[in-house]
């Protein structure tokens, strides 16, 4: 298919900026596939739409502070950077405006406690700071490293709101954002309905949000990412595939790690934990192995994460869907509301 094909008009005014005070209290737009229905709903009423036996699976992935600021000791200008991959004990690949003014082995200042770094491969984008241990130092050097169409700086309150609720193992440098509407209590209520809660890892790199630059999607590369999917989330999707139980995938990171590893999680083979690197890229003809239903919000046109749906609910669906969704102005991206494909 086209890349054309998978573009839509949003109005700009509809990319939601900051959090709703609430988690659970943002708008849910249910497309029903096999009654070609669409509903509006609130997202604390998605407990109604799971039974028992059902499985909803979780990524628990957590959000590093991995954005970071700093200035040229040279000039004094200001460079911004974006850790994507950890090569070393010093060394991470990253994102850096402005890459051009660079110069290999430049020093660059962090903050006023002596963090520098230099650039030490200009193609590949590999910085090196000049102290071990990084990561422990981001919640002091670090900010939230919020998506760029969110026109503000980072504030306090983003630390928790760019998180979910299960967040647990730190390496996302993106939110699984379709887990933010969660709340404690919402997934208490779930469960008192006999519907069991189990847990992926993906850590949510660049490559899940790269531009797409092929006409003919199915020529995309995509990066790789960091999954791990426990034996436990293994053996209850087993279970509740043997006694007609569904699964919900939460996000589009959730799905891509279950319908990476189809073939280890639905077979019979013996129980064991799986960890890897997967480059799915799911698309139209994809067919879902694993996933039932898909829980995940609205995304940027011509996306991986929009092609993904698509090849979920069919083109046509995911369109009449978010011609809906603008024309009752619902509010769009991670931080806006969502949307569950049954």
């Amino acid at each position: 298919m086209k890349l054309s094909d998978f573009n839509y008009t949003l109005p700009k005014d509809l990319i939601a900026q900051f959090p709703l005070d609430k988690r659970d209290s943002s708008r849910l737009l249910v497309l029903d596939r096999p009654n070609q229905t669409i509903s509006h709903r609130h997202f604390c009423d998605i407990a109604d739409y799971l039974n028992k036996g059902d499985v909803l699976v979780l990524n628990n992935t957590k959000v590093i502070l991995a954005r970071l600021f700093g200035s040229r000791r040279n000039t004094g200008g200001r460079i911004e950077i974006l850790l994507q991959e950890k090569l070393g004990r010093r060394r991470f690949r990253a994102l850096i405006q402005p890459l051009k003014r660079l110069k290999i082995g430049e020093e660059i200042a962090v903050n006023n406690n002596g963090i520098t770094f230099k650039l030490v491969d200009f193609r590949e984008r590999i910085i090196e700071f000049n102290c071990d241990k990084i990561l422990n130092r981001l919640n002091n050097i670090g900010h939230v490293p919020l998506p760029q169409y969110i026109k503000r700086s980072d504030v306090p309150s983003d630390r928790n709101t760019y998180q979910t609720v299960y967040a647990r193992r730190e390496g996302a440098i993106a939110a699984p954002t379709a887990g933010l509407h969660f709340t404690k209590k919402l997934l208490d209520a779930i469960r008192k309905k006999g519907v069991k809660i189990a847990f992926v890892t993906l850590h949510v790199g660049y490559g899940t949000f790269a531009t797409i630059k092929e006409e003919d999607v199915s020529h995309h590369k995509m990066h790789e990412e960091y999954f791990e999917i426990p034996k436990h989330t293994i053996k209850l999707i087993r279970q509740a595939k043997a006694h007609s139980g569904k699964i919900f995938a939460v996000g589009t990171t959730t799905t891509r790690a279950l319908e990476a590893n189809s073939g280890d999680i639905i077979g019979s083979g013996k129980l064991s934990d799986i960890s890897g690197y997967t480059d799915l890229f799911i698309h139209p003809p994809y067919k879902f192995q694993v996933v039932d239903s898909l829980i995940t919000n609205f995304h940027l046109p011509k996306s991986t994460l929009y092609i993904l749906a698509c090849a979920f609910a069919g083109l046509e669906n995911i369109r009449k869907a978010y011609s809906r969704a603008i024309e009752d102005k619902y509010r769009f991206f991670s931080y806006g509301d969502a949307m569950m494909l049954l």
